[in-house]
């Protein structure tokens, strides 16, 4: 019994010691470009100035001051006022948060549904592949803007709709990519054993299949939260996304237009923090996706 005790203990040290050795390689990995870490750090800035966005505003984004309209940058305005007189400034603000909280909930919506639907096609087949594939070629055979503004027309705005929406746009990006995961998995040795073992098919796909198809998802989703954003704020350019008084980064863009001879800030400053955003976030998908390659890591 000693014997098989300390065998025991010394394979969950071992196990251990491998899961922190991983971890390193792929924290040294993610971070041995510049680029990723300046892009990380920017990512972390983004997301307490959401947090942070009721202490950091210096005024309140919605309150009107007719006597203010259309002030330049000063001091008091740093970017100025809009055409209400709000200070654009503490707009751009909590417009960070709105464009973070629809970016994330439309990818975790995406990826929930279509990572779902794409597991069921790849390990049933036959005619459920085929109608859930068919469902998704629809959905992928027309343009996301044109998909969203369709559905935006039908749900109208709001934080929530516009991010259901974007989801259902995204869905059809993870069934494919899961349904191709599962067919390279689906006649796996480990796979096998698994249903000689009794495990039902449900058990099978979220208990061996999913665990080891994580690592595009990842890859999918820190990359897709950026496109997200970038179609919220087109929406919302449109008049079709987020709805007034609610500060948003493509609204105030939009609200903007007609006045950039007055105050060219009121639409730079909220523009130049989408392409940020969208920048850092698109480098920061990539450098997770190469710390998650096994070569390298240096583990082929």
């Amino acid at each position: 019994m000693e014997v098989q005790d300390k065998k025991e203990k010394a394979s969950e040290k071992y196990a251990k010691e491998r899961r922190e050795e991983k971890r390193r390689k792929f924290i040294k990995t993610l971070f041995s470009r510049k680029v990723v870490l300046i892009s990380t750090i920017g990512v972390v800035v983004f997301a307490l100035v959401a947090v942070l966005a009721p202490f950091l505003a210096p005024y309140d984004p919605n309150k009107n001051s007719l006597m203010e309209c259309l002030m330049g940058a000063s001091l008091a305005h740093l970017f100025g006022t809009d055409n209400f007189g709000r200070d654009i400034f503490s707009r751009v603000i909590y417009g960070t948060r709105v464009s973070l909280v629809v970016g994330v909930i439309a990818v975790l919506f995406a990826c929930a549904i279509g990572t779902f639907f794409g597991m069921v096609a790849g390990f049933f087949g036959g005619i459920v592949d085929d109608v859930i594939n068919r469902v998704s070629e629809a959905i992928r055979a027309i343009p996301q803007i044109v998909f969203a503004m369709a559905l935006c027309a039908v749900l109208k705005g709001g934080i929530v709709n516009i991010a259901i929406v974007l989801g259902i746009s995204n869905v059809a990006v993870y069934i494919r990519m899961m349904r191709g995961q599962v067919l390279s998995f689906r006649e796996s040795d480990y796979i096998m054993a698994g249903r000689l073992q009794g495990n039902g098919n449900f058990q099978l796909m979220f208990k061996h299949i999913l665990p080891n198809s994580i690592s595009p998802i990842i890859v999918t989703m820190t990359q897709q939260i950026g496109q997200t954003i970038l179609a919220e704020a087109g929406l919302s350019f449109l008049g079709l996304g987020i709805s007034q008084p609610t500060a948003s980064w493509g609204s105030i863009v939009s609200d903007g237009r007609a006045y950039l001879l007055q105050n060219p800030w009121f639409s730079l400053a909220p523009g130049i923090c989408i392409a940020l955003l969208v920048v850092f976030l698109n480098t920061v998908g990539d450098g997770v996706r190469d710390a998650l390659d096994p070569r390298l890591r240096g583990e082929i």
